[in-house]
């Protein structure tokens, strides 16, 4: 006969056996070229149980520089050439693929969903804590669209005690692109409504224009899963359009963000319901008078670069801007001092 303490080890056991591999792990990513992942258990939330994903390789030498990146609504990392450039320059390169985005998205969760961008800050928190153990010492945010929302809500937020020594934004959304009547009588309704009905869903349309001016075989130059970052933008909830609201009314109020920032966006926006040649050279999705207009009141030390012919992703832009911006990245990175001597 099993006696009970005999049972309960054998119980332990097999649980264990029939558990995935441990969640701190890393392991091969998609992307290859020597890029690994390990998935970050983050408990739960009102949607249940809920993961982030962080990726990482490191530059060939150790400097105890290292970049974070954070991608944007709808999205996820799979630009590997953006891992090559910070490792050529000597930095480890991590990346985060949010809770319920890309390779943390779950099936029981709406796909992008969040109602407060505080929601993210263990992830962001989760993944300097990593980066810090894995020696590195100066850790330099970068951040695109909705994940420049965030971050720069963050870095605000953290600014007692924060572990980042620059955050670079990528066409940040600190606004909507939409009219005075959406801005200022839509967005503040649909708000109030999310208090109490946070899971009422609203549409995002059904144009791809954005998307075919990355995608390879359309009419851009990247390969990236369309289940992870879709053609089509996932529907929102009310929950997230006051979740966005309320970020967006404290970057009017102004920030206070302690480190230095650089605000890059674009030359010009442009709009249309269908993918259109000038997508490939302006701003298919913000208004890049909004982000100039309210870049300065991130903090004291904000230095804003307009960037000729950029994407709404800048770093996706044709090759000569991509290589353009870069230079300017890393040269602005060395004026603030972060290398080691």
């Amino acid at each position: 006969m099993v006696s009970y303490r005999n049972f309960f080890i054998l119980q332990a056991l097999l649980l264990f056996a029939a558990a995935p591999a441990e969640a701190g792990d890393y392991r091969n990513d998609e992307l290859g070229n020597g890029i690994v992942c390990r998935t970050l258990d983050m408990g739960h939330d009102y949607e249940g149980d809920v993961v982030c994903t962080l990726i990482k390789r490191h530059a060939p030498e150790a400097t105890g520089r290292g970049v974070l990146y954070i991608h944007g609504f709808n999205d996820y990392f799979f630009q590997t050439e953006m891992a090559d450039r910070f490792n050529a320059e000597g930095y480890d390169f991590y990346a985060l693929d949010l809770r319920k985005h890309g390779r943390s998205y779950r099936q029981w969760q709406r796909m992008c969903n969040f109602r407060d961008v505080e929601e993210f800050y263990a992830d962001i928190d989760t993944a300097l804590a990593i980066m810090g153990n894995e020696g590195c010492r100066e850790i330099v945010l970068l951040a695109h669209s909705t994940g420049g929302l965030i971050a720069s809500l963050y870095c605000n937020d953290r600014k007692e005690n924060l572990k980042v020594k620059a955050l670079v934004l990528n066409s940040p959304f600190l606004e909507l692109n939409m009219g005075w009547f959406m801005r200022k009588v839509a967005m503040p309704v649909v708000a109030a409504i999310s208090e109490f009905a946070p899971d009422m869903m609203i549409s995002q349309g059904i144009s791809t224009g954005y998307g075919e001016s990355l995608l390879e075989g359309q009419h851009g130059e990247w390969a990236f899963d369309t289940e992870k970052k879709r053609m089509v933008s996932p529907d929102v909830s009310a929950g997230w359009v006051g979740g966005v609201y309320r970020a967006q009314k404290r970057i009017k109020e102004g920030l206070d963000i302690p480190c230095p920032i650089m605000v890059m966006y674009s030359d010009s926006s442009v709009v249309s319901g269908h993918w259109i040649p000038e997508m490939q050279r302006a701003d298919a999705v913000l208004n890049v008078a909004d982000i100039a207009a309210l870049g300065p009141r991130l903090g004291k030390d904000v230095y804003l670069v307009r960037v000729n012919d950029g994407m709404h992703d800048l770093l996706c832009s044709a090759a000569g801007v991509r290589k353009a911006l870069y230079r300017k990245i890393f040269g602005w990175l060395e004026e603030m001092g972060l290398q080691l001597s």
